[in-house]
């Protein structure tokens, strides 16, 4: 592969990275993470919602089995 960045003199050189690049990937991959978080929460409220909704209707099931 050919190096295609020169220098003004016409020598190769290494090609800048973007540090714009790196903060817009940076911005972008903290909104994805905050999204998974959010959405992880929410997973797990309604999973410990409905294992307590679960946990009353067995101790009213036990309330009826006893009278």
């Amino acid at each position: 592969m050919a190096i295609k960045v020169v220098g003004i003199d016409g020598s190769p050189r290494a090609a800048q990275v973007s540090d714009f690049w790196f903060a817009q990937l940076d911005v972008r991959l903290g909104k994805i993470e905050a999204v998974a978080g959010r959405l992880e929460r929410q997973v797990w409220m309604i999973a410990c919602g409905a294992a307590v909704l679960m946990g009353l209707e067995m101790v009213a099931v036990l309330a009826r089995l006893g009278q």
